[in-house]
């Protein structure tokens, strides 16, 4: 009867926690565009930017991620080298809030329940929800905003982390977004009404870029192993 006791306490944590350690904690960073409008630089940060994030770690190699973000965007023909882009002066700000989930994986163990220093760079990438402004250019080059919109993106997150105290790990990373849109810059509005106004190359979606560092607390119960 005892031997059955003690094994029920081993898988407890399992049962309540499945044996997982939890973080939560800020992203601070800036944010850049890529796209139709301004500067073709990937990682160029001009816009600060901020969130929230939670990771439920499945192991030491991975972690189920999951995140609110929000910045500006803007871009600027008169910032761009090419020499279209800055004859033409176009403009454009745009307003971006981010939801995201999806798994993070680790390239070394990262084991949490150790508390003896540790590093590992990790990708992150799963599936984005994310508001903005459905924008159009004027004929006279002015930016417009039609309507609140939404879309979806493919994040792409490399980065590198360390857990600077027992229940503290700070990352630094960068993280590219995919987007279903060609209109964050106002190039290519769905309005059919304003079809004459796109510009820009039709064919290619936008990106928008969130860079900075993470700080996340970590809690949650240590599994419990049984003995051989």
């Amino acid at each position: 009867m005892k031997k059955i006791f003690n094994l029920l306490l081993c898988f407890f944590p399992f049962i309540t926690l499945n044996a997982q350690i939890n973080e939560i904690g800020v992203f601070l960073g800036g944010s850049n565009f890529v796209g139709d409008v301004g500067n073709t630089s990937y990682v160029s940060p001009d816009k600060p930017s901020f969130g929230i994030l939670y990771k439920w770690n499945k192991s030491p190699r991975h972690a189920y991620r999951f995140s609110y973000t929000q910045s500006s965007v803007i871009g600027n023909d008169l910032d761009s080298e090419e020499t279209g882009r800055s004859r033409r002066g176009y403009k454009f700000k745009n307003n971006i809030k981010e939801l995201s989930a999806g798994l993070e994986f680790n390239f070394f163990d990262f084991n949490l329940h150790d508390y003896h220093p540790k590093i590992t760079p990790y990708i992150y990438s799963g599936l984005s929800f994310f508001a903005y402004d459905e924008l159009y250019v004027t004929s006279g080059g002015q930016t417009r905003k039609e309507k609140n919109s939404n879309s979806l993106a493919i994040p792409i997150i490399l980065g590198i982390k360390s857990n600077v105290t027992p229940h503290l790990v700070l990352g630094a990373e960068v993280g590219a977004r995919y987007t279903f849109t060609d209109n964050i810059d106002g190039s290519n509005p769905d309005n059919g009404n304003l079809a004459p106004l796109r510009f820009g190359n039709l064919n290619n979606n936008d990106w928008y870029v969130f860079s900075g560092i993470t700080l996340t607390y970590t809690f949650g119960q240590k599994p419990c192993y049984c003995a051989e």
